[in-house]
């Protein structure tokens, strides 16, 4: 990945650095990267993701809501992401492997999982997830299992800090 790259976030890559790995409390200094390399252009998200995170209505959408700016959540309101996005769910609905309640719950419009993929295609970005790609799944339609099927680049949330040449260091307490 060159210093040009940029990366687009699904919800998990929020809500699990959140509960997981980096807590506010803990590890401020990830939030605080995030707002810094949005601001030099390499990280956004999507309108749908910002929707999921409102859904939720805890401190991270607070945060969202108070530290970044407007423009952080990119629309998917363009006829490229829109015929993208009508290819990733022709593409899931097209799969034997995946059950019908599976097909439904990835097509349902409110849903960020189509529409990321479907922007990061359009775009050319770099999709962050948490999720992991599995061949066998049948109850549920990982983002992975489609941009490999669709050939859209997909990294993890550490792969992306370390393409960002971020890191985080310890500081004795006061």
């Amino acid at each position: 990945m060159s210093a040009r790259t940029k990366y687009v976030l699904d919800a998990n890559a929020f809500i699990q650095s959140k509960r997981k790995f980096y807590a506010f409390d803990i590890c401020p200094g990830f939030w605080a990267a995030l707002i810094w390399h949005h601001a030099q252009g390499a990280i956004h998200s999507i309108d749908r993701v910002a929707a999921e995170l409102g859904r939720g209505g805890d401190d991270l959408w607070a945060w969202a809501e108070s530290k970044l700016p407007g423009e952080f959540f990119a629309s998917t309101d363009d006829a490229e992401v829109i015929a993208c996005y009508g290819q990733v769910i022709a593409w899931v609905q097209a799969q034997a492997q995946f059950l019908a309640e599976a097909k439904a719950e990835f097509a349902e419009t409110e849903r960020a999982d189509a529409w990321l993929i479907a922007y990061a295609k359009s775009t050319g970005c770099v999709l962050v997830t948490l999720e992991e790609h599995n061949p066998s799944v049948r109850k549920r339609v990982p983002i992975p299992n489609v941009c490999r099927a669709l050939g859209v680049e997909y990294i993890t949330t550490f792969d992306m800090i370390r393409g960002l040449q971020t890191q985080f260091n310890w500081l004795p307490p006061a």
